[in-house]
């Protein structure tokens, strides 16, 4: 069976993650990039919609029926008949083509309406602006589970093959939104963690629903109350600030309540990160995910006008901090364990990436205290176009108009 996998917006988080989830380093011979998607085939038989709930960057699960020359129309309408056969009265049907070249989807949906008209059996081509239709689109006309979306699929490597392929689930983004604004307790001071992002971090970090997770700086919990949804058990929160602890307490009594979770194991500490050995035991941690302080600019990065202002701004303790917080990581985590971390990006007048500096004078992070940056994605896929690293092999994370910058740090012990 071959499944694709729509990706989110920044198509190269949304490569690693999956690379995380199903191991595509060992599955390289099964794995392609499609246009703004992953083709994935396999034996075994995944359950996409448990899946699509626990994939922050995938917008898109579905399951690949056919492959046909592109210009072959006739063919293409062949295999969406085949596809659409089971139904018998009214329904709705959506098509979207994701490719570089064009694609005249209209005259393909004409031919489907004319061909059920004759089996006397009405259907409506549901529309967008857009040559896909958005998951919003698809949840508001009821396409999963009352009618159906085909989509298209232009192979990357000959751009004269097409996969066709029907949707089987689509990002919950409703729910993410209510994880998200809909929760008691966000605090912009420590950090507001987009509850997708959260399950990005996770899914990178390779753990187990049994490993121990620690987020030694946990703000309102996002990474906890995301973990506890995804099924993980032994989670470990601390903070400098009081305010986050309690914050993070209130969410997730939130979502044990909403989502009727099962009280769980976990433990939540008022303290300093660069402190954590001292109240953790050493080597009992599987993976740590989180997102410290990323500084006192977050949100106003185009008053820095200077690389030395950037530096100063950097200079805040960033770098102090986060060297000192990878110490007490490398004593706490077990061997061979994870760091999936955040990092802010400095953005100088002539447009310019600052990055948090890899070599401080009085706390060298020239080795990274032990650990060592790591990518998930296969070099198989790092060849294609569409993967965007950057030279130490991390991810950026954010829009133009976004006011803070991230950079997806994924460090090994």
């Amino acid at each position: 069976m071959q499944y694709f996998f729509i990706l989110g917006t920044n198509s190269t988080l949304s490569i690693a993650e999956l690379s995380a989830v199903f191991d595509l380093d060992k599955k390289t011979k099964d794995v392609m990039i499609a246009e703004n998607s992953l083709i994935l085939k396999t034996d075994a038989r995944i359950n996409i919609d448990q899946l699509i709930k626990k994939l922050g960057g995938t917008v898109k699960i579905g399951k690949i029926e056919a492959k046909v020359l592109k210009g072959n129309r006739e063919k293409i309408f062949e295999n969406i008949k085949i596809i659409l056969r089971s139904y018998k009265r009214k329904f709705k049907f959506g098509i979207s083509y994701y490719g570089r070249t064009k694609f005249n989807i209209k005259p393909l949906a004409m031919q489907v309406k004319k061909f059920f008209k004759k089996q006397k059996i009405s259907c409506r081509w549901v529309t967008s602006r857009q040559k896909t239709l958005s998951s919003v689109v698809i949840k508001q006309n009821k396409l999963i589970k009352e009618g159906i979306e085909i989509v298209l699929i232009e192979n990357n490597n000959n751009n004269k093959e097409l996969f066709i392929g029907q949707t089987f689930a689509v990002q919950p983004f409703k729910e993410l939104s209510y994880r998200d604004y809909g929760r008691p307790c966000r605090d912009a001071t420590s950090g507001m963690l987009p509850p997708k992002l959260a399950q990005i971090m996770i899914n990178l970090s390779g753990a187990k629903t049994k490993d121990i997770i620690l987020d030694p700086f946990c703000g309102s919990g996002t990474i906890l109350t995301e973990a506890m949804l995804m099924g993980f058990q032994n989670l470990i929160g601390s903070d400098i600030s009081v305010k986050a602890i309690e914050d993070t307490k209130e969410n997730i009594e939130w979502i044990k309540k909403n989502y009727e979770l099962r009280i769980m194991n976990y433990k939540l500490y008022n303290k300093n990160a660069i402190e954590i050995s001292k109240f953790i035991k050493r080597n009992s941690v599987d993976k740590i995910i989180t997102e410290p302080y990323l500084g006192p600019q977050r949100g106003n990065f185009d008053v820095i006008k200077t690389k030395k202002e950037c530096r100063k701004a950097s200079l805040s303790g960033l770098e102090t901090l986060y060297s000192k917080s990878l110490a007490e990581f490398k004593k706490v985590l077990k061997p061979n364990g994870r760091v999936v971390m955040i990092w802010p990006l400095f953005r100088v007048k002539n447009k310019k990436i600052r990055y948090i500096s890899l070599n401080t004078a009085r706390y060298p992070f020239q080795d990274l205290n032990g650990f060592k940056i790591i990518n998930l994605i296969p070099d198989k896929l790092r060849q294609d176009e569409i993967i965007q690293l950057t030279e130490r092999n991390t991810i950026i994370y954010g829009r133009p108009a976004q006011k803070i910058w991230r950079e997806i740090v994924i460090l090994s012990s």
